[in-house]
C-alpha cells in the first residue's frame, strides 16, 4: 500500500432512503480511506450496502450524512454538475453487463468514452493492452462474454482515470473469463498505479485483494488486510 494523501476518504458516511412513511438506512456511519495502486474488493451479500457504497464513491449518488473526499476536494457538498465532471475526468465504471453500445464495433465504443475528455490513451492501444488486438472492428454481437467485458475495461481505462470502479465485473461470465477478468483488473491497476474498487459477493475474489471491506446491513463491519495476495490464476472460481 503506497504512503501519502489518501485518494479517496469516507468520514461516518450515511445514505438514508426515505417514502411513503418508510426510511432505509442503505449506509450507516461507514469511514475508511482507499490509497493510491491499492486493490480493494468489497465484500458483501445482497442488500449490504456494496453498491450504495460504490454509487457514493463514483459520484452517482450523495450522502445524507458524512462527508466523502477526492484527494483534497470534499465532494459532499458538489453541485451535479461537479460531481458529473468528477465521474467523467477522475473515474472509470467496469459494470457487470457491459453495457456497450450494440450498433458501434469495439474502438469505436473505446474512441466515444475517449471523446468525452481532454487527454486519453489511444483507444487501438488500449483495446490491444487488454488482449482485443485485432478485434478492433467486430460489434459486440461478434464478441464473447469476456471479450465485451474487455472492451468495457478498455473504455473505463482509456480516459486514464484515478480510480477504477468495478460493479460485480464477473458476474456475468463463466468461471474461466471470470479468473481472465480478475486478472486483467490487476494488471490495469498496476499498470495505471490507479486504486481499483470492485464489489462482489464472491468470497474468492478476497484473495487476490490487498484489503478487503466486509459489508453487512449497511455498516462496513471490518477491514482486513491481505499480506500475501494470490495470483488470479490460483482462484478456484
Amino acid at each position: 500500500m503506497a504512503a501519502g494523501k489518501p485518494v479517496i476518504r469516507a468520514d461516518h458516511l450515511s445514505v438514508r432512503y426515505e417514502g411513503e412513511g418508510v426510511a432505509v438506512d442503505a449506509l450507516k456511519d461507514v469511514t475508511f480511506e482507499v490509497e493510491q495502486g491499492e486493490f480493494i474488493v468489497v465484500l458483501g451479500p445482497s442488500g449490504s450496502g456494496k453498491s450504495t457504497l460504490l454509487n457514493i464513491v463514483g459520484g452517482m449518488d450523495k450522502p445524507t450524512g458524512g462527508e466523502i473526499w477526492y484527494k483534497d476536494r470534499e465532494l459532499t457538498g458538489y453541485t451535479a454538475d461537479q460531481l458529473s465532471d468528477y465521474r467523467k475526468d477522475v473515474v472509470g465504471f467496469v459494470f457487470q453487463f457491459f453495457n456497450l453500445i450494440p450498433s458501434l464495433n469495439a474502438v469505436e465504443n473505446v474512441e466515444l468514452a475517449a471523446s468525452i475528455v481532454k487527454e486519453h490513451m489511444d483507444p487501438k492501444e488500449v483495446l490491444a493492452m487488454v488482449g482485443l488486438g485485432g478485434r478492433e472492428r467486430h460489434f459486440p454481437a461478434q464478441l464473447s462474454g469476456g471479450e465485451q467485458q474487455r472492451v468495457s475495461i478498455a473504455r473505463a481505462i482509456v480516459k486514464k482515470p484515478d480510480l477504477l470502479l468495478c460493479d460485480e465485473p464477473t458476474g456475468a461470465l463463466d468461471s474461466k473469463n471470470s479468473v481472465a477478468i480478475v486478472k486483467l483488473l490487476l494488471e490495469v491497476g498496476r499498470s495505471l498505479n490507479c486504486p481499483v474498487m470492485t464489489i462482489t459477493h464472491n468470497a474468492e475474489m478476497v484473495r487476490v485483494a490487498d484489503r478487503v471491506f466486509h459489508m453487512k446491513d449497511g455498516r462496513l463491519q471490518r477491514i482486513t488486510v491481505n499480506e500475501h495476495p494470490c495470483q488470479a490464476e490460483e482462484l478456484d472460481w
